[in-house]
């Protein structure tokens, strides 16, 4: 068997031996020296290497003559064809999360609770683009009872390219919100592209498809599925599903929540209300239903859930001396998930508690940008805050806008001139939430101040 054959074999059998950045590269694991926006990783073999690499793939020639590196013509077919064979293997249920916002803690939630009783392999981060579902899919384990994977786009046609590869056999679409409009234009051209994921012609395999339909963009879904031959759709928290909210009744300082979970119900407390995470449990008590899993088994674990990192995980933290909270709200924003961020914020029970709102710009709305910013300031400008701090283009055109707020709103240009307002202006038990895009200033200062100390 020559080199190449070993590696392919390798790969086949193994499970989270593929890694993309050297930094991660532990024995035995196998470097992929991809082209990247500032070097080439064929800079990085010999790194990954003495890290105890046994393969590097590449596809520039340029690299050291090494019997672990293994030249290919393009690794993204090569990658591709062994990603194919891979999930042509796997005997398990394969899971397809989609939608506009919540795939990743959709998918953190669904795993929290089938990793209890069986064995699951799936994507790691926010694995959800073409490198990092092939990434994801040459992880898996052949041995795992379920597989769940991410499956993002913020163009047309790759949600078809990947459900190509992926096929999930059940599909999740969360949401359809104004994500992504720079490219897409219209809701309705994301609700469009987010069905190719349960398309006979596109994924033969699909056999479920699990909605939450509460918008117009939404229905598109539903009457595409409606079209489609051999798949059940279950469509959560309607009167006529099998699966629904019952009721929520308000308790002192907590929720009673009551589950319609196949017309048995299911009782619970929680200490915030925070509909998108409700609405993910039901997801997976259907799941569970649906497939003859153990329901008992998310009850049980359900109060050991937290939040996912940077989508509303709270951190305890010390600023000058100062005790306060930070609800790391980072990963990413548009305009549906801000006005659910504030509100939860709004609503948030927190005695003698300040609340101060952080912002940064909602990225790629096109030209919606300034309307939709204007859009939050004047909807926020209902309740009143100790600070709202806003940062980016889009805020600083925008506060110019709104005429007599009652909130003032303190626009600050980076995130050094914020942790300076911080220092100066925080206070004991103080509550902070951020909500931004991913590569923005705010974005940047929630990693900074939370470098600060957890003190959990």
């Amino acid at each position: 068997m020559n080199i190449k054959s070993k590696l392919e074999e390798y790969i086949i059998l193994k499970k989270d031996k593929v890694k993309i950045s050297s930094k991660e590269i532990k024995k035995n694991d196998i470097f992929l020296a991809l082209n990247g926006k500032n070097y080439h990783g064929n800079k990085f073999i010999n790194s990954s290497i003495k890290n105890g690499a046994k393969f590097c793939i590449t596809d520039n020639k340029n690299y050291t003559q090494n019997e672990k590196v293994i030249f290919v013509k393009n690794i993204y077919d090569y990658l591709i064809g062994l990603a194919k064979i891979k999930r042509d293997l796997f005997k398990g249920k394969i899971i397809g999360i989609t939608g506009s916002a919540g795939k990743t803690t959709l998918k953190e939630t669904l795993a929290f609770f089938l990793k209890k009783d069986h064995k699951i392999s799936f994507s790691k981060k926010s694995y959800n683009n073409k490198l990092g579902v092939l990434v994801s899919l040459l992880n898996l384990d052949l041995n795992s009872s379920f597989a769940i994977f991410e499956i993002g786009t913020n163009n047309f046609g790759e949600i078809k390219y990947l459900t190509k590869i992926v096929k999930p056999t059940e599909v999740f679409i969360t949401n359809i919100q104004s994500t992504h409009l720079e490219n897409f234009q219209t809701k309705n051209n994301i609700a469009r592209e987010k069905s190719n994921i349960f398309i006979l012609k596109n994924n033969n395999r699909r056999k479920k498809i699990y909605l939450n339909i509460n918008n117009k963009s939404e229905n598109i879904i539903l009457n595409r599925a409606k079209k489609e031959k051999n798949l059940k759709i279950i469509n959560i928290n309607k009167p006529s599903s099998k699966y629904f909210i019952k009721k929520i009744l308000p308790k002192k300082n907590a929720y009673k929540v009551y589950f319609s979970i196949n017309k048995k119900i299911i009782i619970f407390n929680t200490n915030s209300l925070i509909m998108f995470r409700l609405m993910n449990l039901l997801f997976c008590y259907a799941f569970f239903s649906e497939n003859s899993l153990k329901i008992n088994s998310i009850k049980e674990r359900q109060k050991y859930l937290k939040p996912v990192d940077g989508r509303g995980l709270t951190h305890n933290i010390v600023i000058n001396k100062n005790k306060i909270k930070v609800i790391d709200e980072s990963y990413n924003a548009n305009p549906d998930t801000m006005f659910q961020s504030i509100e939860y914020f709004v609503n948030l029970k927190k005695i003698n508690s300040k609340k101060i709102l952080i912002l940064g710009n909602m990225n790629e709305l096109g030209i919606s940008s300034y309307r939709m910013h204007i859009n939050l300031l004047y909807y926020l400008d209902n309740f009143i805050f100790k600070f709202v701090i806003l940062c980016g283009e889009f805020f600083q055109r925008s506060i110019k806008k709104i005429n007599n707020p009652q909130n003032e709103f303190i626009y600050l240009k980076d995130k050094n001139k914020i942790m300076k307002f911080l220092n100066k202006n925080i206070h004991n038990d103080d509550i902070i939430l951020i909500k931004c895009s991913n590569s923005t200033e705010i974005n940047k200062l929630a990693k900074d101040l939370l470098k600060k100390g957890n003190l959990n």
